[in-house]
């Protein structure tokens, strides 16, 4: 299943959209986020946490569907997340930013527009 939330911090600003445990299915439930939420600033997605397909693809989206859920949804920038802080599947602790910087090449996305976040990380947006 797909879902999340959409939060904006103030009227004057842009919105926020939050991905959490969520398999990317067909991707209609990012083209609906676009057309409910146009002009998304920011999406938060996750990137772990995806090994082994057979078994996880329903509940968790791997680098490469992250990076179409994020030009599905049409936000601005995206931050990776659910990643790097425990080994919850298969996958290497840091295959998933590696997994990552592959996707966004394959899929012409500039880095700068989807960084993968590293626990304790901050970002400045």
């Amino acid at each position: 299943c797909a879902g999340g939330l959409t939060l904006r911090p103030s009227p004057r600003r842009r919105k926020i959209y939050a991905v959490g445990d969520s398999g990317f299915e067909d991707g209609s439930t990012f083209r609906n986020v676009a057309a409910r939420h146009p002009g998304l600033r920011l999406a938060l997605l996750p990137i772990g946490a995806y090994e082994p397909r057979w078994f996880m693809s329903s509940q968790h989206m791997n680098p490469h569907e992250s990076v179409k859920a994020l030009a599905l949804c049409g936000a601005k920038q995206a931050l990776g997340h659910h990643w790097g802080t425990f080994q919850l599947t298969t996958e290497a602790h840091d295959a998933p930013a590696a997994a990552l910087t592959v996707a966004l090449q394959t899929h012409g996305v500039p880095p700068e527009r989807f960084t993968a976040m590293r626990p304790g990380q901050v970002v400045e947006i």
